[in-house]
């Protein structure tokens, strides 16, 4: 029997990552519930195009990539031969899709998957740093990279956008008890999914990718009963398991 037949997990992950990690938990048995809590939009500003030039005409030492969107970002304005400069990838997931796009590998990839430990993780030195994010990441990373002689260069690449509900079918199951397990991939998934449902019954498990989102989950006042580690969506799902189906 797969480790996870006969539970049901919410996968609360923007479209279409999250086809990927409902895949994955159906793999392992699972019935997977799709909800969306944030949706992700581009961004089409002046300032981004005077970045992503600026990075193209050598301006930059660096750039960070904080999620495989950011890849996407690049891809949409440049070449792989345009990109002059080291990159930071926040994680495996992020280094795999920036190898896919560029056939290179990320110059810096922390052990521990978070903005945290890529601001541990980075160098220090002078020049600077363009730091392509989600318009509600916190300044966490460029402050870090301001301490380690650096000079960043924020821009926002897309835009998070909260739903006001959940599907239906999502809805119907946490408020009937039959979820099981909820995953959270971001703080933002977090704020979006306790924004879109206030009350869930029947006290199912909360699984988070790390610990800023655990953190968030907490402040929010959900109990958190597994992070995963490495914070991957393989580890994810491993997390997964450990809490609805232990050993």
């Amino acid at each position: 029997m797969k480790p996870l037949a006969g539970r049901t997990v919410l996968v609360t992950r923007p479209r279409p990552e999250a086809d990927e990690l409902a895949r994955r938990l159906e793999r392992r048995g699972a019935t997977a519930i799709v909800a969306p809590a944030i949706e992700l939009a581009p961004v089409r500003s002046a300032a981004l195009t005077r970045a992503l030039r600026e990075l193209a005409e050598g301006a930059f030492s660096w750039v960070t990539l904080t999620s495989p969107r950011t890849v996407d970002v690049l891809a949409e304005h440049l070449t792989p031969r345009q990109l002059r400069a080291n990159v930071a990838a926040v994680g495996e997931g992020t280094a795999e899709a920036f190898r896919r796009w560029s056939g290179r590998e990320a110059d810096l990839v922390p052990k521990a998957f978070t903005t945290e430990a890529l601001g541990r993780a980075f160098p220090r030195g002078n020049g600077r740093v363009l730091t392509p994010r989600a318009d509600v990441a916190p300044e966490g990373l460029e402050d870090a990279l301001v301490r380690k002689g650096w000079t960043p260069t924020r821009v926002d690449a897309y835009r998070t956008r909260m739903p006001r509900s959940l599907p239906a079918e999502a809805r119907t199951a946490l408020r009937s008890g039959a979820v099981d397990a909820v995953t959270f991939t971001s703080a933002s998934t977090v704020r979006g999914f306790v924004r879109a449902l206030g009350v869930v019954k029947g006290n199912p498990r909360v699984v988070c990718i790390g610990p800023v989102t655990a953190r968030e989950a907490r402040e929010h006042g959900l109990s958190v009963h597994a992070v995963a580690n490495p914070h991957t969506i393989d580890g994810l799902v491993a997390a997964v398991e450990r809490v609805l189906a232990p050993r």
